[in-house]
């Protein structure tokens, strides 16, 4: 069984994996490190790549993470690719409307504003019950605001055009972020926003069990 290895999204950490059960695949949560002064996301990728990652490994991402995976899997080899929410090209980036939401959100990540009920990040993200609104404050609270910064910035400069070798994407129809209309998901999960790791954690767990164990 190869290593996996687990990266959570901008904004979040792997508190949103909380409610997947992954089954006996042998995962890691990969922390994300202090990026540089205006570095790239191409050279965080190696940083990354060098530091924490095994060749010939599974690449689990999420949102933004799934970004990260992408650029990982251009430098080092890699046996497949789960995109969870994510892209896998700059071209599956609702380029306008996503600047306009990472912007929006941005303003309020200094000022502490989402540790606080606010319907515009449980809308973005797609957290509906008081639990899921708690739980997405709570992880918003613990976010570094100059990492989030660049990673906007990086979201929004990014050039990727390769689709990566052996990629899975799983998307849902409900996301408001990136959009499934703007995909080419291989697994559709109904009702599934951007926090579906979290609410729609049944059906994802499921699809990355049946598709990781059959390669093991």
């Amino acid at each position: 069984m190869s290593k996996i290895y687990v990266f959570s999204g901008l904004g979040v950490d792997r508190r949103v994996f909380n409610n997947i059960d992954f089954g006996d695949l042998d995962i890691t949560h990969v922390e994300w490190i202090k990026p540089q002064p205006n570095e790239p996301l191409v050279h965080y990728a190696r940083r990354i790549a060098v530091n924490k990652i095994a060749p010939a490994s599974t690449l689990i991402g999420l949102s933004f993470g799934g970004m990260l995976s992408v650029e990982i899997a251009k430098l080092i080899p890699v046996e497949k690719i789960v995109l969870i929410a994510s892209a896998k090209t700059k071209n599956e980036l609702p380029r306008g409307f996503l600047m306009k939401c990472l912007l929006r959100l941005r303003k309020f990540i200094p000022e502490r504003k989402l540790t606080r009920p606010n319907a515009i990040a449980d809308w973005f993200f797609g957290a509906k019950t008081v639990e899921e609104k708690r739980l997405l404050r709570y992880i918003l609270k613990d976010t570094d605001p100059d990492f989030f910064k660049w990673a906007i910035n990086e979201i929004i400069h990014w050039e990727n055009e390769m689709i990566p070798v052996n990629s899975i994407h799983i998307h849902g129809n409900k996301d408001r972020i990136i959009p499934v209309k703007n995909v080419k998901a291989d697994y559709v999960i109904e009702g599934g926003g951007h926090f579906m790791t979290v609410n729609k954690a049944d059906k994802i767990g499921h699809i990355i069990r049946s598709v990781l164990e059959k390669s093991t």
